[in-house]
């Protein structure tokens, strides 16, 4: 793989997301070789992907060069390519373009979509993990748009305007609200001969109220907001089938949709090589302890999504959500120079900072420890929030003005339909 030979332990971080990032940043410059291997050349920020899929903003907003992040850390080193292989017992990794040993291994691989098995799902859904999946939501949708103005039947072209949302957790709200905002504002304008009346948009959740992680009040204040928005909810709905076309419940539900977006679940993305106990069944989550170490092994670290650190406050880990994945990275950097030094490690302890939803124009909810609000003073904390946790200072002014320029104009001004897709 190309790398230097030095004399300073090497730590091999597999991930550039949240937990990834913020473990390089904090290993600036250390008496360490840093090595940090991703199979994309960029950090996405995944909370605004919806934003993509939904027009209001283009990729490269969202997205940040990995490169530029280590430019000034003379000891760290970028490869692309992907992980097939940990050897544990030589501290070694097989990847697609070579070998590589380690002195301390960090997987940081996040998360994938997960079907529960469904493979009739898997093969006909849209899921929204990634930039590329994003764009294919956006060029699916406009094509949709453009098909239903040629479409020869009323029945067909409600089909290609039918839009099916599946899981009501902070992602299925987030876009089900910015769907409805094209109906609202782009649909009248653009498409002067399709009635907005003929597009629908579902969400569909097997708890019995949307956002199930956040409280009550933000459930309820989330829930009036969409149905101001127009979207059709459908709690205790469980999605059975889907093949292209037809989407089938566990009710007497059955809608007609050429899209079906899968936004109800994650599961871990853990690598092969290490012993079978060290990855929790079910959750596919590593086992980490307080130092995120990776159970039975003690130069192998798990942060982020992919690591449970299971206590009492947090039986099942810590949410996968990106705080804790920020905070695991910024204190195992540190532990780790105070492994070197000989010095204690420092335990875990997640801060929670609160959660938060936008649901459109105006329209969000924040949790906090004191205080549950909606509306917008918590779309405006939403915004701010979001704006400053983006990498790098060209994206939070290019965020910024595209924000301003859609709330002025109601506008969503990336609709292009730059890669086809071809279901």
């Amino acid at each position: 793989m190309n790398i230097p030979q030095s004399n300073l332990p090497r730590i091999v971080i597999i991930g550039g997301g949240f937990a990834g990032i913020n473990l390089v940043k904090s290993l600036a410059n250390k008496n360490f070789q840093v090595v940090l291997i991703d199979k994309r050349n960029y950090h996405t920020f995944q909370p605004l992907l919806y934003q993509v899929s939904s027009s209001g903003l283009e990729p490269d907003s969202i997205a940040y060069p990995l490169r530029k992040i280590i430019k000034k850390h003379h000891t760290t080193f970028f490869r692309l390519t992907e992980v097939e292989q940990i050897l544990p017992e030589k501290n070694e990794i097989i990847t697609s373009i070579g070998h590589l040993t380690y002195d301390y291994l960090v997987l940081a691989t996040g998360t994938k979509t997960n079907y529960f098995g469904n493979k009739a799902i898997q093969s006909s859904s849209m899921p929204m993990k990634t930039v590329p999946q994003a764009l294919d939501i956006r060029s699916l949708i406009l094509q949709n748009f453009e098909k239903a103005a040629i479409a020869d039947s009323k029945s067909e072209r409600e089909a290609f305007l039918n839009f099916v949302i599946v899981g009501a957790g902070p992602t299925g709200v987030e876009l089900a609200g910015a769907i409805a905002e094209l109906k609202n504002n782009i649909l009248p304008r653009d498409y002067h001969d399709l009635d907005p009346d003929d597009m629908h948009i579902h969400l569909l959740e097997g708890a019995d109220r949307v956002l199930p992680p956040m409280s009550e009040h933000a459930s309820k204040k989330a829930t009036q907001f969409l149905n101001k928005l127009g979207v059709k909810i459908h709690c205790n709905t469980f999605v059975k089938h889907y093949d292209g076309t037809m989407v089938t419940t566990n009710s007497e539900l059955k809608l007609e949709s050429e899209t079906l977006i899968w936004a109800a679940g994650v599961t871990g993305a853990p690598v092969q090589g290490l012993n079978a106990d060290a990855l929790i069944e079910g959750a596919n989550r590593y086992n980490v302890n307080q130092f995120n170490q990776i159970e039975d092994y003690a130069n192998i670290f798990a942060v982020g999504d992919i690591a449970l650190m299971a206590s009492e406050e947090y039986p099942k880990g810590h949410p996968q959500v990106a705080q804790p994945a920020i905070q695991q990275g910024n204190l195992l950097g540190k532990n780790l120079v105070r492994l070197i030094e000989n010095k204690p490690l420092k335990p875990f302890v997640y801060k929670d900072k609160g959660s938060m939803a936008t649901i459109g124009r105006n329209k969000a909810v924040v949790d906090l420890k004191h205080y549950k609000f909606g509306g917008f003073f918590a779309w405006f904390i939403w915004m701010f929030v979001h704006l400053m946790s983006l990498v790098g200072f060209r994206n939070r002014v290019i965020v910024l003005f595209n924000w301003t320029y859609n709330y002025i104009n109601f506008d969503k001004a990336a609709r292009l339909i730059i890669r086809p897709f071809k279901k």
